[in-house]
């Protein structure tokens, strides 16, 4: 596992994602699995101390896929030794009508990080070039001016909002936000799979919507939009990584090696010098203490 480097998930050039693969065999019990996955959970929270202490960079992690792709546990099991102060997930569901009173970014970009601190984003600004595009009618929720049906929504109209949404990542990565965004790869037979444990399993039969069924049955559109928005947006300032993940337990330390190795380029995040003044008396600030009754 220790040949796992980020550079074999991220996306540089164009890719296809009928031929990148959704399981990885990397040859390792489920019990070393999480043992690795542990130790890489304790060296990303001693980063995140350095960095809530450095105070100059954030952090916004991404996820995105399809239906019992993962995310959820994924959060779980990564941030799990994270100090809460410092990490913050949002769950980005259809938009409220508070939400729909502002452009379709607005929502996200108030949810970004402190400097500092972590944002996980659970489905994310994306789902404005994925879902919508599935279901466009969605869009007319959004009381655009000149879009009155399905049919005013345009090639342009989409191009637009590519656009926007580098532009986006661009300007949060040039005041400091580190970006990276994780496509979970599912394959569609895993998903069956998953679904069918929900419904078989008692205490997961909540999990179960009769629209993941509909929604399976688009698989087809949702994969060439997950195509076309990772080509599109795929950036050296906010790179995507294709995860595969058929095995959840590869996928989380996929994502949690590739979270830690990318912020370890970032040399100059350590914890603050004391002034020189306060290091000269450290022992006298030691003796006062240590004196009191």
């Amino acid at each position: 596992m220790k040949n796992l480097k980020p550079e074999h998930f991220r996306v540089d050039s164009e890719i296809s994602l009928a031929t990148t693969p959704t399981f990885l065999d990397i040859e390792t019990s489920e019990k070393k699995k999480e043992k690795i996955l542990q130790k890489t959970r304790e060296k990303l929270s001693k980063l995140q101390d350095k960095m809530y202490a450095h105070n100059r960079y954030a952090v916004l992690i991404c996820l995105q896929g399809m239906d019992t792709a993962g995310k959820d546990s994924l959060i779980r099991e990564v941030f799990k030794e994270f100090n809460a102060r410092g990490v913050v997930v949002h769950s980005f569901k259809t938009p409220n009508s508070s939400e729909l009173e502002h452009d379709y970014l607005w929502r996200h970009y108030i949810a970004l990080p402190e400097k500092g601190k972590f944002a996980v984003f659970n489905r994310t600004h994306y789902e404005n070039v994925l879902v919508t595009r599935v279901h466009p009618e969605y869009i007319l929720n959004e009381n655009i001016p000149g879009i009155e049906t399905v049919e005013d929504i345009t090639p342009e109209f989409w191009e637009n909002r590519f656009e926007s949404i580098n532009a986006f990542e661009k300007h949060i990565a040039s005041n400091g936000v580190l970006i990276l965004k994780f496509y979970l790869h599912l394959s569609k037979e895993e998903q069956r799979q998953r679904l069918l444990r929900r419904l078989e399993t008692e205490k997961h039969n909540w999990k179960f919507s009769p629209g993941d069924l509909k929604e399976r049955g688009l698989w087809n559109d949702y994969q060439n939009y997950y195509e076309e928005a990772i080509n599109r947006t795929s950036k050296p300032h906010a790179p995507w990584y294709i995860v595969p993940a058929d095995n959840k337990e590869t996928s989380r330390y996929i994502v949690a090696k590739t979270i830690l190795e990318e912020l370890q380029k970032y040399t100059e995040i350590k914890e603050p010098e004391l002034e020189d003044k306060v290091k000269d008396n450290i022992k006298m600030y030691h003796d006062l203490l240590k004196s009191e009754k």
